[in-house]
């Protein structure tokens, strides 16, 4: 199956960062969340990936085919929400769409206005008049409006209200029902990563650190609370140890080996508890460090 992206061995290089070797890919249809703390390099790769920079090293595909500057065949295939938000400041919100629309054959005003109403989009202001929140709804109004095949998203929901997250959120659901788009996404809102992604990536210091199947991680990953008569124990697949006496407390990245090994020294009263994307996050990074 051709895939909506492939990096394969990837580099940027910069005086004070070094991103990659990258090798990453998405499969149509799926949703990739990209997790990483701030300066990591989240956003470095989905510049390279869209040619706002050029890489170093190794290569980028867009659906088969390369992201050469040059060549504009792939570009219609993606649409990219960053963090800065680029119209002419002096238009309004109505006649910058107006005019990109002229660039995209796949363009429907029909989705433009429905967007514009579900977001409550003030698009008689000028663009420089807008408040943040809104000027991200214009970006996002402005990419799927065109439909791109591969939509990359970075941190969208940045100064976005919750109703309003929400309400995107269902939104990019209803772009991936046909079964061939894509989404690369990043965000610090794990909650909305939780929702939305198929897998996730995570990233820091410019390396994939894992990239895994959401329901994996979930399923995998739990709170394990046991008594034990023993001090001096090793844990299989345990990333954090908390006691007082012989109650334990323990977060496995394995549940069912961890349980396993339990049993086989012993332990009794054992609760599980299943944990939230988030927190799973915050200890993979850890664990990488």
């Amino acid at each position: 199956m051709e895939t909506a992206f492939q990096l394969t061995d990837l580099t940027k290089n910069f005086s004070d960062f070094r991103l990659g070797p990258l090798n990453l890919n998405l499969e149509p249809g799926k949703v990739l969340g990209y997790v990483g703390p701030n300066g990591s390099g989240k956003t470095t790769t989905m510049h390279c990936l869209v040619g706002l920079i050029k890489a170093d090293s190794g290569q980028a595909e867009i659906f088969g085919k390369e992201n050469n500057p040059n060549k504009v065949d792939w570009k219609f295939n993606i649409g990219y929400v960053g963090d800065k938000h680029v119209f002419y400041e002096n238009w309004s919100g109505e006649k910058n769409l107006k005019f990109i629309s002229q660039f995209y054959p796949d363009w429907s005003d029909k989705m433009a206005q429905s967007l514009i109403k579900r977001f409550e989009l003030p698009i008689e202001k000028r663009a420089k008049d807008l408040s943040s929140g809104n000027r991200v709804k214009l970006s996002l109004v402005q990419v799927l409006s065109r439909f791109p095949k591969l939509l990359i998203l970075d941190e969208p929901t940045a100064g976005l209200d919750p109703v309003v997250r929400t309400e995107l959120l269902d939104i990019l659901f209803e772009v991936l029902e046909d079964g061939e788009r894509a989404i690369f996404y990043s965000t610090h809102i794990l909650t909305d990563i939780s929702r939305l992604a198929d897998e996730l990536a995570f990233i820091d210091n410019g390396q994939i650190k894992l990239k895994a199947p959401k329901d994996d991680l979930t399923d995998n990953w739990k709170r394990i609370s046991f008594k034990l008569n023993e001090n001096k124990v090793e844990f299989d697949n345990v990333v954090n140890i908390e006691n007082e006496g012989n109650n334990y407390k323990v977060i496995s990245k394995n549940f069912e080996s961890t349980l396993q090994h339990l049993k086989n020294i012993g332990a009794q009263n054992i609760q599980e508890t299943r944990m939230g994307i988030d927190e799973i996050a915050v200890y993979i990074l850890k664990e990488n460090k």
